[in-house]
């Protein structure tokens, strides 16, 4: 498995696999309904291209194929996490939190947060994080429950 950097032309690929996990992983915790507001079948693409553009993930590879992503912010913030459905449970998860944590240590971030869904709190559990506040955010006439949570480090 490899890290490399996000490029424009891999933002319909991260489309497909945000899409996948939250309607096969994320089911788990979450209606139908609010799983289609959430990542909706009929979405402007221009937005999804924008916002991967301006968050530039970091992407994990196996064998050549896309198997996760996320980012790190300059302020800490945790944007995206999202693992493959067919690789659910190997590893990527956790391939992927210690990359950001290692990439925010050499950037001097002490405060990692993120807004985390109901299926994800126990993985960001298992990595120090911890619940600050439970939100209901509206989203698409739904809405959405899911977990700011933090995880703050001792400066080097």
């Amino acid at each position: 498995m490899k890290i490399r950097a996000y490029q424009k032309d891999d933002a319909p690929e991260l489309w497909r696999l945000f899409y996948n996990t939250v309607h096969h992983v994320n089911c788990r915790d979450y209606s139908p309904e609010l799983l289609d507001a959430w990542a909706p079948l009929e979405f402007d693409f221009a937005i999804w291209q924008r916002k991967m553009d301006t968050i530039n993930p970091v992407i994990a590879e196996m064998d050549g194929k896309i198997v996760g992503y996320t980012d790190l912010q300059a302020d800490g913030l945790i944007d995206h996490f999202f693992c493959h459905v067919q690789y659910q449970g190997q590893g990527i998860g956790r391939f992927l939190m210690e990359h950001v944590l290692r990439l925010g240590a050499k950037r001097g971030i002490t405060h990692f947060r993120s807004e985390v869904s109901i299926t994800a709190r126990p993985f960001y559990e298992r990595f120090g994080f911890s619940v600050v506040t439970e939100q209901n955010v509206p989203m698409r006439g739904q809405i959405l429950n899911n977990f700011i949570m933090e995880k703050i480090v001792l400066p080097n």
